[in-house]
């Protein structure tokens, strides 16, 4: 074995910045890859991680609220993240899961949004199963505590925000 073989064999500390030979990439250990267009701040779409976007608070709210309403997770599961009637809402709206697509699961596919004013984010998303698309759009607000929580939903069109 060649001595640059014996080298590249062996495993360095950490704080050297070398790697040990059987990894071919630059990360430190215990960080991610760098994701191409993640420089430019690209945290959806077809390059991005699952991982990233779901520390997005829309994306933890779409993908919490597509498990109620598509019948897949009850509704305490978002028992102290909803404020004001989302929650009673909530609870009239899972049982008929309406986001269930003939037996297939759905799949949240992109969410965005708008800010109207600091502490509110009026998100919407693009879900999908099969050939179907649906739409949700929902409206999270940050408590004094710095949390978000969810106060209102709306599926294609369809208002299901509380009675006054």
């Amino acid at each position: 074995m060649s001595t640059e073989g014996a080298t590249a064999m062996q495993h360095t500390s950490a704080r050297t910045g070398t790697r040990p030979g059987n990894r071919h990439d630059s990360r430190a250990p215990g960080r991610a890859p760098s994701r191409r267009g993640a420089e430019h701040g690209a945290e959806h779409g077809p390059g991005a991680s699952v991982g990233s976007r779901s520390r997005l608070p829309r994306y933890w709210f779409a993908e919490r609220l597509l498990s109620v309403l598509s019948g897949h997770r009850p509704v305490h599961w978002m028992l102290g993240h909803t404020i004001g009637h989302a929650y009673e809402q909530l609870v009239r709206l899972a049982p008929g899961a309406p986001l269930s697509m003939n037996g297939l699961r759905p799949v949240l596919r992109h969410c965005d949004e708008y800010v109207p004013q600091p502490g509110v984010i009026e998100a919407f998303a693009r879900i999908t199963a099969g050939e179907r698309v649906r739409a949700m759009a929902f409206r999270l607000e940050q408590g004094t505590d710095l949390r978000w929580r969810c106060a209102a939903v709306e599926l294609g069109g369809e208002r299901l925000m509380a009675e006054t």
